[in-house]
């Protein structure tokens, strides 16, 4: 069974939006996954210090 996933709405700069369509589209991927395996990939590198 795949993980929930919550809908939400953000506001983000067009050029920013823009190069993430690109990169999603090179790593054919839509805008919303690409988009999540960013923001994973950035709170995997940026963990909580204990």
């Amino acid at each position: 069974m795949k993980p929930l996933k919550d809908k939400i709405s953000i506001t983000l700069d067009s050029d920013i939006v823009q190069r993430l369509r690109t990169l999603a589209e090179e790593d054919d991927r839509s805008l919303s996954q690409y988009i999540n395996m960013v923001l994973r990939n950035y709170l995997r590198q940026h963990k909580p210090q204990q």
